[in-house]
C-alpha cells in the first residue's frame, strides 16, 4: 500500500496542469457504494447503540467485500454509526461522537485489512487538539487496517434552517485556527493512495468546493449525504471536474424517535467522469452500487481542469459569504436552537 498526504506545500496548483499521484497497485479498481439506515443513538444508551450501529456497519461491509468480488473501495454515508438527531445538544454530542482512532476505527480497520480494502465512512467525532468541539469528518481506513486520513467538512449552511442550526465545526468555522494548525494545503485534503487520489465531502449545491479539490488532482470525489442530495448537483461535478464521483445516501431507516422512516431515502449512484450514471439504486432500501474504475486508463494524459480564473478571481475576491468565517473559534453554542440565536444577527446580506 503506498499513501502519500498532501503536505503543505507553498505550491496548491501545479502550474502546468500536472497533479501529484503515487504508483497503482492495479490498473482498474472496483468501488462500491453502500446505501444502508441512519439510526440516531440516544445519548443516554450511547455505548451500546452505537456497538449496534458498528456491528450492523460490520456486516454490511462483509456483504460488500464478498458480493460479485473484491472490492478496492466500500464507502458508507455520513453517519453509520452514530446516526443524526436535531435534538442533541453539546453534551450528548460528546457522547455520541467517536474518538478517532478508536473502538469503531480499529473494528472497521480490521474489516479493511481482511478484505484489502479502503473503508471511507462518515461520523461525528472528537479530537483531543479540539476540546469541546464536535466535527463532522470523513475517515479513510486503508487496507493495512489503520487509518489513512481524517478530512474535516469544509463548512455547514447557515441562516436556511427555521430557528435551529447545525453546531458540529466545520473548516469554515474556525478557518485561521485550522490553517495556523494543519496548514493552507490541507483545507481541501487529497489523500493519494495506491487505487487513485480520493478526495471527500458531504457538502452539497457548492460546485466551487468540489472544483477545488480537482483543482488539487482529486480523480475519486466521494460524496456523503443524510436525507439526500441532487443528482443534478453530483452529476455536474462529475462531469466539470472530469472526475468519477459516488454520492452515498442513507436508505429507508426505521428509527426510534420522532423521526420519519423515509426522509430522501434512496438516490446513491456512481457516476463517471462525463457525469454518466454507471451505478445507481433502485430502490430505498439498504443495498450497494458498485462500478470497474479503468483507473491506470484514466489516469494517462489527465490534468487538472481547464479554467479561466482570471476573468472572475476579482469577483471572488470582493465576495462576501452572508456569514462571516471563524465564528467557532470563540464561541460554542449548546444546542441548534441557541445556535440559531447566536446568529440571528450575525449575518452581512441583511
Amino acid at each position: 500500500m503506498t499513501i502519500k498526504k498532501d503536505t503543505g506545500a507553498n505550491e496548491l496548483v501545479a502550474a502546468d496542469g500536472s497533479y501529484a499521484v503515487v504508483p497503482l497497485r492495479k490498473d482498474n479498481i472496483t468501488l462500491m457504494a453502500v446505501q444502508s439506515r441512519v439510526v440516531p443513538v440516544n445519548a443516554d444508551k450511547a455505548v451500546e447503540m452505537k456497538k449496534a450501529n458498528l456491528d450492523h456497519m460490520l456486516d454490511l461491509i462483509d456483504a460488500a467485500a464478498t458480493w460479485m468480488g473484491p472490492k478496492d473501495i466500500i464507502h458508507f454515508h455520513e453517519f453509520p454509526i452514530t446516526g443524526f438527531s436535531h435534538m442533541w445538544n453539546r453534551e450528548d454530542l460528546l457522547k455520541v461522537a467517536i474518538d478517532v482512532p478508536g473502538v469503531e476505527t480499529e473494528a472497521i480497520g480490521a474489516r479493511a485489512k481482511r478484505y484489502n480494502s479502503y473503508i471511507v465512512f462518515g461520523s461525528y467525532s472528537k479530537d483531543p487538539d479540539w476540546p469541546d468541539h464536535i466535527l463532522s469528518t470523513t475517515i479513510i481506513m486503508g487496507p493495512d487496517g489503520k487509518i489513512v486520513d481524517k478530512h474535516w467538512k469544509l463548512r455547514n449552511l447557515k441562516g436556511v434552517f427555521a430557528g435551529f442550526e447545525v453546531i458540529t465545526t466545520t473548516v469554515f468555522d474556525v478557518l485561521d485556527q485550522y490553517v495556523e494548525m494543519y496548514g493552507r494545503d490541507a483545507v481541501f485534503p487529497v489523500t493519494r493512495t495506491d487505487v487513485g487520489n480520493i478526495a471527500t465531502t458531504a457538502v452539497q449545491y457548492e460546485p466551487e468546493l468540489i472544483r477545488g479539490f480537482a483543482l488539487k488532482g482529486a480523480e475519486i470525489m466521494l460524496r456523503a449525504a443524510t436525507s439526500g442530495a441532487d443528482p443534478i448537483d453530483v452529476r455536474s461535478g462529475a462531469m466539470h471536474n472530469n472526475m468519477y464521483t459516488s454520492l452515498v445516501n442513507n436508505s429507508i431507516s426505521r428509527n426510534p424517535g420522532p423521526f420519519f422512516e423515509d426522509v430522501r431515502s434512496g438516490g446513491t449512484a456512481i457516476y463517471g467522469p462525463k457525469g454518466e450514471v454507471l451505478d445507481m439504486a433502485n430502490s430505498v432500501n439498504e443495498t450497494g452500487v458498485m462500478a470497474s474504475i479503468p483507473m491506470a486508463a484514466f489516469r494517462k494524459g489527465r490534468k487538472i481542469p481547464r479554467i479561466h480564473p482570471v476573468l472572475f478571481a476579482d469577483l471572488y475576491a470582493e465576495y462576501q459569504e452572508a456569514y462571516p468565517p471563524n465564528m467557532m473559534s470563540a464561541d460554542l453554542p449548546d444546542n441548534g436552537f441557541a445556535a440559531a440565536q447566536f446568529l440571528k444577527d450575525k449575518s452581512r446580506w441583511i
